[in-house]
């Protein structure tokens, strides 16, 4: 029995050394190395990502409140034609008349809602970004570091430029809300519809 377990203990001192052999063979430059690509990569994906509009997915359309209609069973023929020229097109299923046809309660009600949408939106954008902007100062007052100031600067820069485009947004926004409750006013529609 003591020669089995003291076998055993040889191939598993035999097994240990081998493992650690390979552990040696590393240098400091190639533990260096490698530990300089994953600070690089961590330096990457420690950087805030900026969003702007184009990464918001759009509000789906407010609900009026009626059922869907049940689809209709599927035509042939001059049937289906008749039907497809009776379908909206995708620009009026989005809120858009046609011309001729009445601007009704539903019409109204979501034009004024997907502009004040879209105001929130961008208000809130640009809120975000003057906190950055904030806070990107207060780091670039605290570094001694030249290298890291400049980063810090660039970024406060670049993100200054996109909250005047954000705030431009915002004008045109409430210039079009301006405008459609004028719209609005002159067609008659009451006040309550633009709420």
């Amino acid at each position: 029995m003591w020669k089995v377990l003291g076998s055993f203990s040889a191939v598993l001192t035999l097994a240990m050394l081998a493992a650690a052999v390979p552990a040696n063979g590393q240098t400091l430059g190639d533990i260096a190395t490698k530990e300089a690509a994953r600070r690089q990569v961590a330096e990457k994906s420690d950087r805030p990502k900026v969003y702007t509009n184009d990464d918001l997915k759009p509000a789906p359309p407010p609900s009026s409140g009626t059922p869907a209609a049940p689809s209709a069973p599927a035509t042939t023929g001059a049937a289906a034609q008749g039907s497809a020229a009776a379908k909206p097109s995708d620009s009026q299923a989005q809120g858009e008349k046609a011309p001729g046809e009445e601007k009704d309660e539903t019409y109204w009600r979501t034009r004024m809602t997907q502009l004040r949408e879209q105001l929130r939106r961008n208000e809130l954008f640009r809120d975000s970004l003057q906190t950055r902007i904030n806070s990107l100062s207060n780091d670039f007052a605290a570094r001694d570091d030249p290298g890291q100031r400049a980063q810090l600067g660039a970024d406060r820069q670049t993100a200054v430029a996109e909250l005047a485009r954000v705030t431009s947004e915002i004008d045109q926004i409430n210039k079009k809300i301006a405008d459609s409750e004028e719209e609005a006013r002159q067609a008659g529609v009451p006040a309550g519809w633009l709420r």
